[in-house]
C-alpha cells in the first residue's frame, strides 16, 4: 500500500450496527482467497496510478498480502464484496481483527475500501462499512486522507470520530 499523507484515523465507538441496505441490483458477500486476482483489478481500478498502486501487479500483490495477515489478521467475514447481477465485483471492504501499527487503536481496523469508479455514489461504501460493522459488533476503526470529503462525509455519517 502506497501511505498517503495527511492521514486521519478515526473511531466509531461500540455503538450498534447501523441498518444494512444492499442497493437493488447488487449482492454481498463475504470475500475468499479466490477473490484476489479480481480484488487486485478492482482496487487498481479504483485509484489514480500510484495513489493505491503504480501497477496492477502490485495491486494484486497487495490484496495478496492482506489475506496472508502482512496488515494485521484478515476477518473474512467481515471482509465483503460487493457484486453486480452478472457476478462482477465492484466494491469490497477489508477489515482485519487488529491492525499491526503501534499508533492505530486496538479494535477491528478498516484497512481498505474501495468501490469500481462506474459504481461510485450509489450506497456501496455505506453498505460494506455498515455490513462490516454488523459482522464485528465492535469499535472500528480506519484511516483516512485528511482532503478526502467523500470518504469523511460517510465515515461519520456512520459513527466515527477522530483520535487523538
Amino acid at each position: 500500500m502506497i501511505v498517503m499523507a495527511e492521514l486521519l484515523t478515526l473511531v466509531r465507538p461500540g455503538l450498534p450496527p447501523p441498518a444494512v441496505r444492499v442497493p437493488a441490483g447488487y449482492t454481498l458477500r463475504a470475500c475468499s482467497p479466490d477473490d484476489v486476482e479480481p480484488l487486485g483489478d478492482l482496487y487498481f481500478a479504483s485509484y489514480d496510478p500510484g495513489v493505491a498502486s503504480a501497477t496492477r501487479e502490485e495491486a494484486v500483490a497487495d490484496i495478496r498480502a492482506a489475506f496472508a495477515g502482512e496488515y494485521g489478521e484478515l476477518w473474512p467475514e467481515a471482509s465483503l464484496v460487493v457484486e453486480t447481477g452478472a457476478g462482477g465485483l465492484v466494491g469490497a471492504v477489508q477489515v482485519v481483527r487488529r491492525a499491526p501499527w503501534p499508533d492505530t487503536p486496538n479494535c477491528p481496523f478498516v484497512i481498505e475500501l474501495f468501490t469500481d469508479r462506474a459504481h461510485r455514489r450509489r450506497g456501496l461504501g455505506r453498505t460494506l462499512i455498515a455490513a462490516a460493522l454488523d459482522v464485528t459488533r465492535s469499535r472500528m476503526a480506519l484511516r483516512v486522507a485528511d482532503g478526502n470529503g467523500a470518504a469523511l462525509n460517510l465515515y461519520r455519517g456512520l459513527g466515527f470520530e477522530p483520535v487523538g
